[in-house]
């Protein structure tokens, strides 16, 4: 009987909280562990110095107003049940070990960005991407790069690496060159 009103609380409690970025740095800014601390520093630098800065820096495009701002969960908070499900049971899980004073930074993440997290917001990639502010690259126009490829987005978009190039949407071009060189030897 308690799970049955425990699992509600805790889901719709958790959605609550994870609406602020400093709650979920609350556990992953654990002193010394540079993973997450790098990652937040970056995240909300201005002038933007990476993919997800970017996002940060730019209004979401379902919540008008002035809570648009890009969150952690936004990315991070899995789509449909099954991929919010995910995310709480490893975020109970990780809520259970800091309680009990074993929690662990990870040094990477345990589920990764799949395609559908970036496909909430960037449904398509044609060159006329409905409410895109500029078209597409060329090389998403290619339908054999679109759907046939069998990359995932963050193969090439890494969010959170600084370095990339703001003119190309943060991309490294020698990161991307390597990616290009599994299907194009001219490239390697």
């Amino acid at each position: 009987m308690a799970g049955c009103v425990a699992a509600p609380v805790g889901w719709f409690g958790s959605d609550h909280l994870e609406q602020d970025n400093d709650f979920c740095n609350a556990c992953h800014l654990e002193p010394g562990v540079p993973l997450h601390e790098d990652i937040r520093r970056d995240f909300d630098a201005r002038p933007t110095a990476s993919l997800a800065a970017l996002h940060a820096a730019s209004t979401h495009p379902s919540r008008p107003g002035p809570a648009s701002a890009f969150r952690c969960i936004d990315c991070h908070g899995g789509v449909g049940f099954v991929g919010k499900a995910r995310t709480k049971v490893l975020a109970a899980k990780d809520g259970f070990w800091w309680l009990v004073g074993h929690f662990k930074e990870p040094t990477e993440m345990a589920w990764p960005l799949l395609d559908e997290d970036c496909r909430q917001c960037h449904a398509g990639f044609s060159e006329a991407e409905a409410g895109a502010a500029e078209p597409s690259p060329p090389f998403h126009a290619l339908p054999v790069h679109n759907v046939a490829l069998g990359m995932s987005c963050v193969e090439c978009h890494l969010s959170h690496a600084p370095g990339g190039l703001e003119e190309l949407y943060y991309l490294q071009p020698a990161h991307v060159r390597g990616r290009c060189a599994q299907c194009h030897t001219e490239f390697e």
